[in-house]
């Protein structure tokens, strides 16, 4: 929920005083309002004022302590059970529901015929928000997720949607005061020794207020639910449900449009949970609170209940009104850490949702729509990303199938052929050039027509992504998120202990048995551009750039996690150096005088590839230090071009003065492990040359 927040300068400061205090922030004081001892448990809203939100947003006051309002998870069965049983109150909501959008879609309709679409626009944004404010907080949570994408809302649609995001009515402070107490079971002066007058922001299922424990004198955030939210958002997901059937019936859908509202209906119970979400809290903080320039708040569990939560209080500013990137990269990071290392992710990171504090860091304040992303779905998600960089669209059709996206049964070749004219254009451009947003909306023909079904946990996942792009195309229109996190999810396959991420790096590297050079030098390349630390993302000096770079590169190829691919550099190394020496001889050989009676081997077409691989291998090491630049390796078909004996001599001498001694400068800084590892490659580099000198002499002694 978003919290705005006010600056260092206005905080206001608290005597020290045995009775509650109001906090006053920039606000006249408020005489008729005290926190006397007041009758705990009495009805909400009794004889009081409803705010206008309340008021026009469907509300069931009839239902405000009914089953509905009570369930503690989200039961489809009884939610069923209980509006059957009142036909005529969904009835109601459902003629509140198509008048209210049927008046506005009316108007458009009538602004075309009178061509005023333009001057309208306005408009008619401002009140498709107000609609959405009356239709209550289920609309709400669907526009706040949409209103992040920049590039799929248009601007005077997006600003006004962005205002559901603060800029809801709140609802009385004495029925919100009353909440606590009820809730805790203690007077709020045994609870707090201060507390704002006014809440400091409303959204659609509560509202926050600051305060300070009066056991502890933290500086807290206080957040109260709604009264009555619950039922009014059961109903709705009631009726969704409802029509989510009809529109799959009627349009013979694959996609079980039932179990996606199932899948949203539950995610925002939990979110009207506080209990999870001050657990959710407490566990993002103990996975991602430690990452660089990421701050997760204190959560105070003793003092949470299922309708009021109390956190740490943090200072800021919303981040898509700082325009920082550098942030936004910090939150890529995080999301990478969160989706793919430990499948626990933030699915609702929102603008309202991301702060920076005023030393900097971003800062995570919302955690009740969260996700589980399991391991062979994350495994599964980068599978799919890999070949899809790497063009390989025939994987990425069995790639959907494993996801969930396609049935087993669907048409592979047809699939990758509407693949391959889908994405063929998006991927040209190169990874970094890669729109989230544009790969979605060219999927959509082709998941229509094949019948792509849509996972229940598919849709959290690529919201958690869009909404983040979404954040940064708002002032960066350039920004992909894909070609940000690519880096990372090179650097994860190249490193992970998978087995089977390990057989998809082995089947990329290696196809049809002709080992792709290209393919590991643009992993290589992409891998090393994954910072993780705010010294690596501001720009630097390129002597300080160059080392940096030299010591991921070792850090990243000497210890354990890389020990995987070592071991195929190893290999490559000693199959180039086997074609070299062979190359040599024969070189040798022919230009003695009696060279022909001499035996040789002729080159074979193997040797000529592991030639030019050694080649390529040899000139990606001596483009270590330009892995930082913006050069960017774009991934294509293998060239057969030649490489001569003299090529391979000339990048040799080059490497040995330009960039061996450099490297060689950095073994002291390294590990001890990583300092050993580096003193066996020459004997394992030897070893493997020996077997393979002595496998061909063997073959040509017998053959």
């Amino acid at each position: 929920m978003p919290i705005l927040l006010p600056s260092p300068s206005s905080l206001p400061s608290f005597p020290a005083t045995s009775k509650p205090q109001i906090l006053r922030r920039q606000s006249p004081p408020l005489s008729s309002f005290s926190l006397r001892r007041r009758p705990l448990f009495r009805p909400q809203y009794a004889g009081r004022e409803v705010d206008a939100f309340t008021e026009k947003s469907g509300y069931l006051f009839d239902l405000g302590v009914s089953e509905a309002d009570s369930l503690a998870v989200y039961d489809v069965a009884r939610i069923a059970t209980i509006f059957r049983r009142r036909p005529f109150l969904v009835a109601r909501r459902l003629f509140q529901i198509g008048a209210t959008f049927g008046k506005w879609f009316a108007l458009r309709y009538v602004d075309g015929l009178m061509d005023r679409s333009d001057q309208m626009f306005e408009v008619r944004a401002a009140e498709l928000r107000k609609i959405l404010v009356e239709l209550g907080p289920a609309y709400v949570k669907i526009a706040q997720a949409i209103s992040s994408r920049a590039d799929l809302i248009p601007p005077s649609y997006l600003d006004e949607l962005s205002l559901l995001q603060d800029r809801i009515s709140p609802f009385s402070t004495e029925v919100a005061l009353d909440t606590i107490e009820q809730e805790l079971g203690l007077p709020m002066d045994m609870i707090f020794s201060e507390i704002s007058p006014e809440p400091i922001a409303a959204a659609s299922l509560g509202q926050v207020y600051q305060a300070r424990l009066r056991r502890k004198g933290q500086l807290v955030a206080v957040k109260v639910q709604r009264p009555g939210v619950q039922a009014a958002i059961s109903l709705d997901i009631f009726i969704l449900r409802v029509l989510a059937g009809l529109v799959k019936r009627a349009r013979k859908l694959n996609t079980d449009l039932q179990a996606v509202v199932d899948e949203w209906a539950s995610s925002l119970f939990r979110e009207m949970d506080y209990r999870l979400e001050a657990k959710n809290g407490r566990k993002f903080k103990q996975l991602y609170g430690s990452l660089p320039d990421v701050l997760v708040p204190e959560m105070y569990l003793e003092q949470t209940t299922r309708r009021v939560l109390v956190m740490e209080w943090v200072e800021g500013q919303k981040l898509s009104e700082v325009k920082n990137l550098y942030l936004i990269e910090v939150g890529v990071y995080c999301s990478f850490n969160q989706l793919l290392e430990y499948g626990f992710y933030h699915a609702d990171p929102h603008p309202g949702n991301l702060l920076r504090t005023y030393d900097g860091k971003l800062a995570y304040i919302d955690f009740g729509m969260m996700g589980e992303f399991k391991q062979e779905l994350r495994d599964g998600f980068i599978e799919a990303c890999l070949h899809l960089v790497n063009r390989d669209f025939d994987a990425l059709a069995k790639d959907f199938v494993t996801l969930g996206l396609l049935p087993p049964t669907a048409d592979k070749e047809a699939v990758t052929n509407a693949l391959t004219g889908v994405f063929q254009n998006a991927v040209a451009k190169g990874v970094r050039n890669i729109s989230f947003g544009d790969l979605l909306g060219n999927l959509g023909v082709t998941m229509y027509k094949f019948k792509f079904r849509i996972p229940s946990y598919f849709s959290l996942v690529i919201r958690s992504l869009a909404v983040l792009e979404g954040i940064a195309i708002s002032f960066n229109p350039d920004y992909k998120v894909l070609g940000s996190t690519y880096p990372w999810i090179a650097r994860k396959v190249l490193t992970d202990s998978s087995p089977k991420l390990k057989s998809s790096l082995q089947s990329l590297l290696y196809e049809e048995g002709v080992f792709r050079i290209d393919r590991l030098e643009s992993l290589l390349t992409e891998s090393l551009r994954a910072r993780t630390e705010k010294a690596l993302v501001q720009k630097q000096g390129e002597a300080a750039n160059s080392r940096a770079v030299i010591k991921q590169v070792l850090s990243l190829m000497l210890t354990e996690k890389g020990a995987f691919v070592r071991d195929i550099l190893l290999q490559e190394f000693a199959k180039g150096l086997d074609a070299l020496g062979l190359a040599i001889s024969s070189a040798a050989t022919s230009n003695f005088p009696f060279g022909a009676i001499f035996p040789s081997s002729r080159m074979t077409d193997e040797d000529k590839i592991n030639l030019r691989t050694l080649h390529r291998l040899l000139i990606l090491l001596s483009r270590i230090e330009d892995t930082n630049s913006n050069r960017e390796v774009r991934v294509g078909p293998q060239k057969n071009e030649e490489t001569n004996l003299e090529d391979v001599s000339l990048v040799l001498n080059q490497l040995a003065v330009q960039d061996i001694l450099p490297i060689l400068s950095f073994i002291s800084e390294l590990p001890p492990e990583s300092q050993q590892q580096l003193l066996n490659l020459p004997a394992d580099l030897s070893g493997r040359l020996i077997s393979r000198v002595a496998a061909r002499t063997i073959r040509r002694m017998v053959l």
